[in-house]
């Protein structure tokens, strides 16, 4: 087995058993939108122009909650050394946890993301599809940044605080972008959007072509 595959693997088998990562960034997410959905019922603004922004915020905070879950459950019981002195490259390791941190992002999302359509009322038309794929390209984003960034908060004394101080700022790009990007989905403004498109998919790619290069001096510190 590759040692990529065998790091996703080995943390779909670990998530299987222990349900916390997709279990906590699903109800907190959920929970963030009832809140959102409570606090701006009476304001009387349309659900198209709160809609992006409650949806994000809810996505971004609850990644937060898994991101730091990763790499703490690899620092339990010195798991880190182990695959650190595993026949495997750190650039290996890095990708690996992307991909297993992307997939528990996506299956929450992809859980919350029809609960947020049913608590605004939405139809689940071609809208729902390209919120859908926006989702996939900000989640890479923010995978590919709070991997590198867990990986260094993980070994601070307040790793639980450090994590959100780190992450917020540098997942603002992103968020942003894929804010602007599903705001002009729900208004039905395709001819726009492939500028916020091409500004999400170029911060994606950015953060996981730097984050692959510098994971192996933060893994090592």
């Amino acid at each position: 087995m590759k040692p990529l595959t065998a790091i996703v693997f080995k943390d779909i088998v670990i998530e299987m058993r222990s349900k916390e990562s997709i279990s906590s960034m699903l109800m907190f997410g959920i929970l963030v939108l009832v809140i959102f959905m409570f606090a701006f019922e009476s304001s009387g603004l349309e659900k198209t122009v709160i809609g992006p922004g409650e949806l994000w915020v809810a996505f971004s905070f609850a990644a937060i909650l898994g991101l730091n879950r990763s790499l703490a459950m690899e620092i339990d019981n010195d798991c880190l050394q182990g695959l650190l002195l595993a026949p495997l490259g750190r650039g290996e390791l890095y990708l690996g946890k992307v991909a297993s941190n992307f997939a528990f992002m996506i299956i929450a999302e992809f859980i919350v993301l029809p609960v947020f359509f049913i608590l605004n009322n939405l139809s689940f038309d071609q809208r729902f599809i390209g919120i859908a794929g926006i989702s996939i390209l900000g989640t890479l984003g923010i995978s590919a940044v709070g991997t590198i960034l867990s990986t260094i908060s993980a070994n601070t004394r307040m790793k639980e605080v450090m994590l959100p101080i780190l992450q917020i700022p540098l997942s603002v790009p992103v968020i942003i972008a894929a804010v602007e990007a599903t705001s002009q989905i729900l208004n039905n403004e395709k001819p726009e959007i492939s500028a916020w498109l091409t500004i999400l998919a170029g911060f994606s790619i950015v953060y996981l072509t730097v984050s692959y290069l510098v994971f192996e001096f933060a893994v090592e510190e």
